[in-house]
């Protein structure tokens, strides 16, 4: 008799989840609210253009394969990845343009043009973040902790400060760079976390090696190819998958989990549940324990959200890179007015993906599909936050900055349509507390064993994957939380693998 699962959300981390627990054995069901899988990685098709609603970056690869090996799959037989570079191009509102490529001669030739010994300074800080990323690899993103004192263990302690986890990355940056806009251009990766470079630790110099050393990459069919290929994967091993199904509450008895209910009244049981859905969202909406779920919802701190422009264009500008970046006005206020005031900066900055670049397939010939990602405060009750006027100020800024920079004058009137995700909608469609586009946030007090465990404390056979879990949010880094979840169920509940079932049928034939 196989032991069950029940995963509550088909986002990434659900999806792998479930493959992973089916391969060892499991019979395996996945719950999801909306109409297909992929949670903040889905994808709109509109018109013959096609957008990926959230994540556009393709990033270690290797974690991406070594999930796919697990399955029992090649990484490659699934996705056909193109890599990017240059990387991005970064415009700053004074004129100034870098192309952050791997190629070390140009990267000296741009660098030294706006500061003498940034080149230096350059290869010393990807040398750092290269540190940074295997050792957070090693030691504390790539493995599970089980208690307090093996966190803070006497090995570990040393790697938190070679790490720089008490610093401050942008700080840090001024060991590399003095002039701003470079410190600029090598912390804004921050925001694919949804934080600010003045909180987030120096660990995260690591982002920048990753992109520079191991390359940004791109699935043709769109970042939802990847969630294509794993659900096929899941569903192969035998995972069914159940839409429409929006969960209404869990329901325990003791120390477990005992069942849950739908919103439409269908009861489902299981030996054991994951929640993919956001942390947050099942301790507050899902769970009993009120007094734990308030207390994670005000004393933890949150990501920022994003206003997003998802345009449909039917004329194509091919001065619009596969990826660019807009960094505007005052650098330290505008994360400021992000993150304190929880509102949209004076002078916004935004990114712009343009995948027709480099998969004609993302939009008819002749036209363009581009997505826009402007970061904002999350909801905010005591905050004025008036979106309609704060989409629309975004808007023109994003209008203007390629009006102005990239000679797209006209493109307004090419916009054949336009749709707009705001907080509000992160957290309706994608039960986001607050609309924290990329839940909970990262700082000292909130990763490794500090972050939200990937199991309850007092139900223990409910666990967690996703990115407000150990160990934290990023696409291949809840393809990880996946893994750590997966192993951790199996020390803890066992599995029925096919070995074992060998071994038991082996055991009564004797």
């Amino acid at each position: 008799m196989k032991q069950t699962a029940i995963v509550i959300g088909a986002g990434i981390g659900g999806i792998a989840t479930a493959a992973r627990l089916a391969k060892n054995g499991y019979d395996v069901t996945v719950l999801e609210k909306n109409d297909t899988p992929g949670g903040r990685c889905n994808q709109i098709i509109k018109d013959g253009h096609r957008f990926d609603i959230g994540p556009t970056l393709f990033l270690m690869p290797e974690i991406w394969e070594e999930t796919f090996a697990s399955l029992g799959e090649n990484l490659s037989d699934h996705l056909d990845l193109r890599r990017i570079d240059p990387t991005y191009k970064v415009r700053f509102d004074d004129g100034l343009e870098l192309e952050l490529t791997s190629n070390i001669g140009k990267m000296q030739t741009q660098l030294e043009k706006v500061e003498k010994t940034a080149f230096t300074g350059f290869l010393n800080y990807i040398a750092e973040g290269s540190r940074h990323y295997k050792l957070s690899l090693e030691k504390f993103v790539g493995r599970n902790f089980f208690n307090i004192f093996e966190y803070f263990s006497l090995s570990n302690l040393p790697l938190i400060f070679q790490l720089k986890a008490l610093g401050k990355h942008y700080k840090n940056t001024s060991r590399f760079f003095q002039d701003e806009r470079l410190k600029a251009a090598f912390t804004f990766q921050n925001m694919y976390l949804g934080l600010s470079p003045y909180d987030a630790p120096a660990t995260y110099s690591l982002l920048q090696y990753t992109e520079l050393a191991e390359g940004v990459w791109y699935p043709m069919g769109g970042m939802y190819a990847g969630i294509q290929a794993l659900t096929k994967i899941a569903e192969k091993l035998g995972v069914k998958f159940i839409y429409n199904a929006p969960v209404k509450k869990l329901k325990v008895a003791g120390s477990k989990v005992a069942g849950l209910e739908l919103e439409d009244g269908r009861e489902f049981a299981a030996d054991i549940f994951v929640g993919n859905a956001d942390l947050p969202y099942i301790y507050d909406q899902l769970l009993p324990d009120r007094a734990e779920a308030k207390k994670l919802i005000e004393e933890k701190l949150y990501t920022c959200s994003t206003i997003m422009f998802y345009w449909g264009v039917d004329k194509e500008y091919p001065q619009i890179a596969h990826h660019n970046v807009f960094l505007g006005g005052d650098y330290k206020a505008s994360f400021d007015q992000i993150f304190n005031d929880h509102i949209l900066p004076e002078a916004p900055s935004f990114y712009v993906h343009a995948p027709k670049r480099t998969d004609p397939a993302a939009a008819p010939e002749g036209q363009d599909t581009l997505y826009v990602l402007v970061p904002v405060g999350h909801l905010d009750a005591r905050s004025k936050q008036d979106w309609d006027a704060l989409i629309q100020r975004a808007r023109q800024t994003v209008l203007t900055r390629l009006g102005n920079e990239l000679g797209a004058t006209d493109l307004e009137r090419h916009l054949k349509f336009e749709m707009v995700y705001q907080p509000k909608t992160w957290k309706e469609r994608f039960n986001l507390v607050n609309g924290s586009a990329f839940g909970l946030s990262h700082n000292f007090w909130q990763v490794g064993y500090l972050r939200p465990r990937n199991r309850h404390a007092k139900y223990k056979n409910l666990y967690f994957a996703g990115a407000s879990t150990h160990p934290g949010t990023g696409l291949p880094i809840v393809l990880l939380s996946a893994r750590l979840t997966t192993e951790r169920i199996l020390k803890e509940m066992g599995t029925i693998s096919v070995q074992n079932v060998k071994k038991a049928m082996l055991a009564a034939a004797d």
